[in-house]
């Protein structure tokens, strides 16, 4: 084993993405009702209009923030972005209960030459999921 820098690198326990979308309550419905995460948190404005949420599936969570449109309002998300997930789950089942729930695969269930099997869907901002879990492990 090769030795340790000195000082240590960094070394991370975990990543919580922060996705901007158009219409964070639409992107709340999506995540929440057909990829299956479960609502930690809403955040609203005065005005009770929802400006964020915070996701949660398993030990992933994901952040929501509704764009303010300083950027302009054609702004495209999602680009040039994949967020890999993975799990011990059957990915097959997920990948058919997604789907079920009105989701669309961007991929199907495919098994990988890296050993892993994933399938992909799209969120409505065009952020890209992959969820993978070992084959044969």
């Amino acid at each position: 084993m090769k030795d340790r820098k000195q000082p240590e690198t960094l070394r991370l326990k975990s990543v919580m993405p922060a996705l901007t979308v158009n219409d964070a309550a639409a992107s709340l419905a999506w995540y929440r009702d057909v990829a299956g995460f479960f609502v930690v948190d809403e955040m609203k404005d005065a005005g009770g209009n929802l400006t964020g949420a915070l996701l949660r599936a398993g030990d992933v969570g994901f952040r929501l923030a509704q764009d303010d449109f300083k950027k302009g309002r054609d702004r495209r998300k999602g680009v040039g972005l994949r967020l890999y997930c993975e799990t011990r789950q059957d990915v097959d089942r997920l990948a058919a209960e997604i789907e079920a729930r009105g989701g669309t695969l961007a991929q199907p269930p495919t098994d990988q030459p890296w050993g892993a099997r994933d399938f992909a869907i799209v969120d409505p901002d065009g952020f890209a999921i992959s969820i993978s879990t070992a084959v044969g492990g």
